[in-house]
């Protein structure tokens, strides 16, 4: 993972603000592949492989970054890297308990890193003997393990892949320290790049979409020289081979939804299916000194927040070296799952906000963020979701009583809390409905309350 100054640059250009016109009209067949995103709105990425070994010490030396980008970061040759594979022993993996901790976490679909920049595959690949079953004493293949398991709970699998990226091979983009830089100093590339590609890339996608059964979607990453023909390949390889697949933002080329950069959520509703990565703490492959891990009060808020402005929440964690999930990682996402046992409803298949007012507003002294936008500052104490004639208010904060409705033409027909059914007041003053929310608030994560409205939609 890691998303460039300009593809967040692109992200904020690919989506337009709230209320915008879409500038090419809806894809009924795109539209048919994101039915079960858009219901799905939160999935578990997993980020897995040797660099969960050295997890960030690399002979007796820390390496700063994240955990997945220590070949680079080290600049370790490709020799030495490779000895690695030799280590790969993971014991304690069990792809059904991976798939039951997805569950257990409310969690409606899976993507798994099966090729990362370091070029090794996690899968039995025909292409290279640089990979899981080939160079390992282990011989297992991880990506059919869980595919298998996958199948088996009904939970949505796709597969993360460096399609331009890849430290391993000369032709692949990235290592300069083994193979020198992808583009002279005139900005012609100086690399096989396309050799790598027919050679590897594609060959391995394909290997994907034939050997593990259907696939949710691919998610590819860092499109560094990916021109539009070059992007185009992969399109026609998962079109032709599985045509519901859906294709990620970081293809190169437009995909079926929009990748925001890593952990950067929209300050404002989206007019496109999109969809945040993010981390549970600062890196997406493991590290053995980051306990740095957001609590599940943090991941509900953004879980909602995302949901209210349209988007979904991809949420990672970075297996051990062993297959294990850290602790704190499991107990965190259990946490939330368990709220969402009770409060789904708010979150699967959920509209975004008819307002947006309560997102926040941008900073009166004209400030501006690290790339030079009008800083936004955000208000954290509710957000709303929506379902035809209900409205799902999730208070984060104990709300002010009696909480004002946000102007509307609708009539109120009643409310009452998600969690438990209990019913609450609603008082009409002025013309305005207010909420009387019992003190404390019931549920310190987050509490919703169920408006049921006159009409399908908010009027205004």
């Amino acid at each position: 993972m890691r998303l460039g100054t300009w593809l967040v640059a692109a992200f904020v250009l690919a989506i337009p603000a709230a209320g915008a016109p879409q500038t090419a009209p809806p894809d009924p067949e795109r539209e048919a592949r994101l039915a079960w995103f858009r219901e799905a709105k939160y999935g578990l990425f997993i980020h897995w492989g040797l660099y969960a070994i050295p997890a960030g010490e690399w002979k007796g030396r820390r390496v700063p970054g994240i955990g997945e980008w220590i070949m680079n970061r080290a600049r370790i040759p490709v020799a030495e890297y490779e000895l690695l594979a030799k280590q790969w022993d993971p014991v304690r993996f069990d792809a059904e308990a991976w798939v039951q901790l997805a569950k257990d976490a409310g969690m409606r679909y899976m993507v798994i890193t099966a090729k990362h920049h370091d070029g090794f595959a996690l899968f039995d690949s025909k292409v290279t003997r640089w990979d899981v079953v080939d160079a390992t004493p282990g011989q297992r293949d991880v990506l059919k393990e869980l595919a298998e398991a996958c199948r088996k709970h009904g939970m949505p699998l796709g597969f993360y892949y460096s399609q331009a990226q890849d430290w391993h091979e000369p032709g692949g983009a990235g290592n300069d320290w083994d193979f020198g830089p992808d583009v002279d100093a005139a900005g012609k590339e100086r690399k096989e790049y396309d050799a790598y590609l027919r050679g590897k890339a594609e060959p391995q996608v394909r290997e994907l979409l034939t050997g593990y059964g259907p696939v949710a979607l691919v998610w590819f990453d860092t499109p560094r020289m990916m021109t539009p023909e070059r992007a185009q390949r992969f399109v026609d390889i998962v079109r032709t081979l599985q045509p519901r697949t859906l294709i990620d933002g970081r293809l190169g080329a437009a995909g079926d939804y929009v990748s925001t950069g890593d952990n950067v959520i929209p300050s404002a509703a989206q007019a496109t299916a999109w969809e945040v990565p993010a981390t549970l703490n600062h890196t997406w492959g493991y590290r053995k000194d980051d306990h740095d891990w957001k609590s599940p009060g943090d991941v509900t808020f953004k879980l909602v927040d995302i949901v209210s402005k349209g988007g979904n929440y991809l949420l990672n964690v970075g297996p051990m070296a062993d297959g294990t999930v850290p602790q704190p990682s499991q107990d965190t996402l259990r946490a939330v799952g368990r709220w969402l046992k009770s409060n789904g409803e708010a979150v699967y298949g959920a509209g975004p906000s008819p307002w947006g007012e309560e997102l926040g507003e941008p900073s009166a002294r004209g400030d501006k963020d690290l790339r030079g936008n009008p800083l936004f500052l955000p208000h954290e104490e509710w957000r709303v979701t929506t379902r035809p004639g209900r409205l799902f208010f999730t208070f984060f904060q104990e709300p002010r009583v009696p909480f004002e409705l946000p102007p509307m033409k609708n009539a109120v027909k009643r409310a009452y809390r998600l969690a438990d059914g209990e019913a609450v007041e609603v008082k009409v003053e002025n013309g305005r409905p207010r909420l009387v929310i019992p003190r404390p608030i019931h549920d310190p994560m987050a509490t919703v309350v169920v408006v049921e409205i006159e009409g399908n939609a908010v009027e205004r």
